[in-house]
């Protein structure tokens, strides 16, 4: 296809896919888009065994890594330990979240105990800490493979990171919920704009993707034709030719990915996608203390509720709510009921469109075959028969 995005990234679909699944990666960019690889929670020792696989599943072509690297959190460019931050955690959301599970007959008498829970807060912690404080030693790692896309969530990359980018001849996109975000960005010298709606799973903003896009092109113009990916809630074809002839170069997905065959997500997981309407997700700080949305599940009406204890902030929400939730879907994969009714997974509303589990691949190719029918559809309007 004609876009710059294509130009750019040396691919044959203007089609980026962000997974945490290095299977959905090497999939989507051996079928002419490009699979970007999400590195938070991942070490440098265990990002170059993830890419040494995608190295030799790729067929040689062209696939990123995406980092976070939020301008704020807690404990930010102060070398706190662990324990320090699980010193801020009120004993409060400690039982609030045991008592969630065990409203489910799930045994959780160690979250609820500061000293039995210290372990797993800590590995917790650990692993978040691997996409913040590690981020440029996890960039070491991803540059020394041929990638051909970094990309950065949660605020303007930092120079080092832009300049990395730059050394390596590797383009640099960002995540932005908001137009003067986009600005931001292009003054700072991001190579790519990924416009992403409210619609999208993860962290997201408040503002739909159908406005944003038009919004940041045309906040843009004075920056020249700076490359825009949209993201949120774009789960076909017909959505992609849509938001393109509305100002975007291509697309980013994520959400479309996580039913298909390939993906990382539980059977559970995707049985309930599958099933779920543009209705069961939410947008809540209750996983990570930023807005992120997730497939709704009693876990997330929980934390939504008037008797919840407020989200904490980046990072000490994530310590609250990742030791449950890796309890939860631990207890849910041996088919546990309680834990099977509780385990959600991030995802945008476009997962309402999405209504079958098909491979990675395929979902690449539906999404050609619906977007030529689109753009057939809308020449048709100009059509002199």
């Amino acid at each position: 296809m004609k876009s710059q995005i294509c130009d750019l990234l040396g691919i044959e679909f203007p089609m980026v896919a962000f997974s945490h699944c290095r299977d959905v990666v090497a999939a989507v960019s051996k079928a002419g888009g490009m699979g970007v690889l999400g590195a938070v929670g991942l070490s440098p020792e265990k990002l170059e065994i993830e890419l040494n696989w995608i190295d030799e599943h790729v067929n040689g072509k062209p696939y990123g890594v995406d980092v976070l690297i939020p301008n704020s959190y807690v404990g930010k460019g102060e070398n706190l330990a662990t324990d320090d931050l699980r010193a801020m955690i009120p004993q409060e959301h400690r039982d609030f979240r045991a008592d969630l599970l065990e409203q489910h007959d799930i045994n959780a008498s160690d979250l609820r105990s500061d000293e039995e829970s210290k372990e797993i807060e800590q590995l917790t912690n650990e692993s978040l800490g691997a996409g913040l404080e590690r981020a440029q030693e996890v960039l070491e790692v991803a540059f020394s493979h041929p990638i051909g896309l970094v990309a950065n969530a949660l605020g303007v990359p930092p120079k080092w990171m832009l300049d990395m980018g730059k050394e390596n001849n590797v383009p640099v996109a960002a995540l932005v919920g908001a137009k003067q975000h986009a600005v931001k960005q292009a003054e700072a010298g991001v190579d790519i704009i990924v416009a992403s709606g409210t619609e999208g799973g993860g962290h997201c903003g408040s503002v739909s993707t159908m406005v944003l896009v038009p919004e940041i092109r045309r906040a843009l113009k004075p920056y020249g034709n700076v490359p825009i990916l949209a993201a949120g809630g774009i789960c076909t074809g017909e959505q992609m030719a849509g938001i393109m002839a509305m100002g975007a170069d291509g697309v980013w997905c994520a959400s479309v990915f996580l039913p298909t065959s390939d993906s990382e997500t539980s059977d559970n997981i995707k049985e309930k996608m599958v099933a779920a309407s543009s209705s069961h997700t939410v947008r809540s700080k209750s996983r990570t203390g930023k807005h992120s949305r997730q497939l709704t599940s009693p876990w997330v009406e929980a934390w939504e509720s008037k008797d919840a204890p407020e989200p904490l902030p980046m990072p000490l929400q994530t310590m609250v709510s990742e030791p449950a939730l890796k309890k939860v879907n631990d207890q849910a994969a041996i088919g546990h009921e309680g834990a099977k009714q509780l385990e959600t997974y991030w995802v945008g509303q476009g997962i309402g469109l999405v209504n079958e589990t098909i491979t990675a691949g395929q979902t690449v190719q539906k999404f050609k075959e619906e977007f030529i029918e689109s753009y057939d559809r809308v020449n048709g309007f100009f059509s002199e028969d």
